[in-house]
């Protein structure tokens, strides 16, 4: 599988480091929020981050899942993503974080917020592991007094790892690599 990467952009530890990072952002910002946060993560990209990230917040938040699906197998969005998993917690009144593996053309997490907000959350803040905005093609907003946390700004490369897939495949790579073209195309 190793073969398949042209080149590592962020190792296991840089990726560790800067999730404890994320995580001390969100815990001092979210410290007095009454009622307490739900992390709403986007599955499957995020599950690592997400795993790792809400493990280094010592807060009483409550998690739960989306699957917002854009891609299938290719390489590029459909540009129209569905939700096809929705959230089993309530968030009306709430803050949420919405955890994302990477933010791409913006279609997907723009079409989440919005159905955040309809579902009555008082605040929708974004965390992304990865956010590449040479591709973006909708801007987000976030919702009251939501905040932005990024883990890295992503070149426009098709990357793999850490819960980020071709086709389902390469998740469990502990770091983030440049997938060999001849791989995919």
């Amino acid at each position: 599988m190793e073969s398949h990467v042209d080149r590592i952009l962020w190792t296991q530890d840089q990726i560790s480091s800067r999730v404890s990072e994320l995580a001390a952002e969100i815990t001092a910002d979210f410290a007095a929020a009454e009622p307490p946060p739900v992390v709403v993560a986007v599955a499957t990209g995020a599950f690592l981050f997400v795993a790792d990230l809400v493990r280094r917040i010592p807060l009483p938040i409550a998690v739960d899942f989306v699957r917002a699906e854009s891609y299938g197998s290719g390489t590029e969005s459909s540009g129209a993503p569905t939700i096809s998993l929705d959230l089993k917690i309530n968030v009306r009144g709430r803050h949420v974080i919405l955890v994302e593996d990477i933010i791409d053309t913006g279609n997907t997490l723009s079409s989440l917020i919005t159905h955040l907000q309809a579902k009555g959350a008082s605040s929708v803040s974004v965390c992304a592991f990865l956010d590449k905005p040479a591709r973006r093609k909708v801007h987000f907003q976030l919702v009251g007094e939501g905040k932005f946390y990024r883990g890295f700004e992503c070149p426009d490369y098709f990357i793999i790892g850490y819960g980020m897939d071709f086709a389902e495949m390469y998740r469990n790579l502990p770091y983030i690599g440049i997938l060999k073209p001849e791989y995919y195309s």
